[in-house]
């Protein structure tokens, strides 16, 4: 497993990044022991990471994390010095932000309570990020002004609570970019993926979908870790087969165009460079401004597919070439 550098923060993440959502949910909806194996087995991979949240599963993935990850440690004899990092997030109510800071470390210790720490690595806002706040919307302002999200976690980090900052890098891009380049967080969770790059290039004018443009280069240019989420657009790239847990998270698209997508890019490239899992995973790896690509698993034998992926390393040149020739032509529709 190679590792990357998690923007200017001295960590060393690995290229996967062992994603505990609902969406894969593998640890909210599997049985205890296929929990154990999946756990083992992408720590034996050289998985140094797990990403979750207090939505995923309504705190059913924090709570299985609570009892694996110390079952692990003790299994494997981990020593602190090379356990697993962990991340998790908080999203905020927007309709009650008398007190944000308050808000912020009371979904924080509930977090802890469920994982069994007394801190974690990376504390992330779930919450998108836009100009007009409702729903799960933040403002700029909201979250970089005084008594915002910003000032809130440095207090949680000046807590020993937490050690790093990060946010979900959803909602619209010029808002996102303003937060990512107030240098105020460690890292941002970015959409990208083969149907929709635009956080990390220029997009040609037929393409069609939510554009997400300068997302990935404020990060490098902000030292800014970028985890790339939905890499498998949750599952539509990676199979035909539907769970009815996809869902679709960016703006100017739908499940059924982005099966339209999906299958042009296959039957462009066909299936000499991996399974489809395998070639998502390997064009998110070959920008190497991402610092781990986090990887959502419904069964175990999907975490083998991946880390045999990272060994496969980045998608060859041709074959980027042939994804920048359907983003041209909007995936065979112009």
């Amino acid at each position: 497993m190679k590792h990357r550098s998690f923007g200017s923060t001295g960590i060393k993440v690995s290229e996967i990044i062992f994603g505990a959502g609902a969406v894969g949910g593998i640890l909210v909806y599997k049985d205890d022991a296929t929990k154990r194996e999946a756990i083992r087995r992408a720590f034996a991979g050289g998985i140094n990471w797990v990403d979750t949240a207090a939505a995923y599963g309504n705190g059913k993935s924090e709570e299985a994390l609570g009892w694996l990850l110390p079952e692990s440690a003790a299994m494997t004899a981990v020593t602190p010095a090379v356990a697993p990092y962990l991340s998790t997030k908080f999203q905020l109510d927007v309709e009650d932000l008398k007190d944000i800071p308050a808000q912020i470390e009371a979904r924080l210790m509930a977090s802890l309570a469920r994982l069994k720490r007394s801190a974690v690595d990376v504390l992330q806002l779930h919450n998108r990020i836009g100009t007009k706040p409702g729903g799960r919307v933040m403002t700029v302002e909201q979250i970089l002004g005084k008594n915002g999200v910003a000032d809130g976690l440095d207090r949680l980090r000046e807590k020993g609570l937490i050690r790093h900052r990060g946010i979900t890098a959803l909602g619209e891009a010029a808002s996102v970019c303003e937060v990512i380049r107030s240098k105020r967080f460690d890292s941002a969770q970015v959409y990208y993926n083969l149907l929709n790059p635009s956080a990390g290039r220029n997009m040609p004018q037929a393409w069609t979908g939510q554009n997400l443009g300068g997302i990935i280069e404020a990060c490098r240019s902000s030292g800014v870790a970028v985890m790339a989420i939905r890499i498998f657009a949750a599952g539509i790239i990676a199979t035909d087969e539907r769970t009815g847990r996809e869902s679709v998270l960016t703006a100017d698209t739908s499940l059924a165009e982005e099966q339209r997508k999906a299958k042009a890019v296959f039957d462009a490239i066909g299936g000499s460079h991996g399974t489809r899992a395998q070639v998502a995973l390997r064009f998110v790896l070959s920008n190497p401004h991402v610092s781990g690509a986090i990887i959502g698993s419904a069964e175990l034998h999907h975490i083998d597919e991946a880390l045999q992926a990272a060994a496969m390393g980045p998608l060859p040149a041709d074959v980027l070439a042939r994804l920048d020739a359907l983003y041209e032509s909007d995936f065979g529709r112009v």
